[in-house]
């Protein structure tokens, strides 16, 4: 049987202002406009930033995850938007996120740098299994505390 659901992973450089009150009201609306989305169109999914870059794993059915990385690729906050990963899976790695942001305490900001280091700091290096396992044992541990 056929999956209906997909997993997509992708990766962008951070083209938001760079003083911090602004980098927070821009994450904090992508956040809530994500979650509304995402709601709507059946996707899960978690969002990392770090060292000015996002990764995220988008999961729900092709159509409307396709749509929504439409939506970030013209979105002018996001540059050099990479997709490392689009497959079928069988069960949700993030089932009960509609967007989860991580990376916004200090112990995961230094594990994904740790994860950044080994790859010079360069996403495009990471693959998509590698960005998907950590942002699903991240969010494991942000819903444990």
């Amino acid at each position: 049987m056929a999956s209906s659901i997909y997993s997509l992973v992708y990766y962008s450089r951070n083209y938001i202002a760079s003083d911090e009150t602004t980098f927070a009201a821009n994450v904090d609306q992508i956040l809530a406009k994500s979650r509304l989305n995402n709601q709507r169109d059946e996707i899960t999914g978690a969002l990392l930033f770090n060292a000015g870059c996002f990764a995220q794993v988008l999961e729900g059915p092709l159509d409307t995850v396709e749509a929504a990385f439409e939506r970030i690729q013209q979105d002018e906050r996001h540059g050099d938007v990479s997709l490392l990963a689009l497959n079928p899976i069988e069960h949700r790695s993030f089932p009960n996120w509609a967007m989860g942001f991580i990376g916004t305490s200090k112990i995961h900001a230094e594990r994904f740098a740790d994860i950044g280091s080994s790859s010079g700091f360069d996403p495009s290096r990471l693959t998509g299994d590698e960005i998907n396992s950590l942002l699903r044992e991240l969010a494991i541990e942000e819903e444990a505390a």
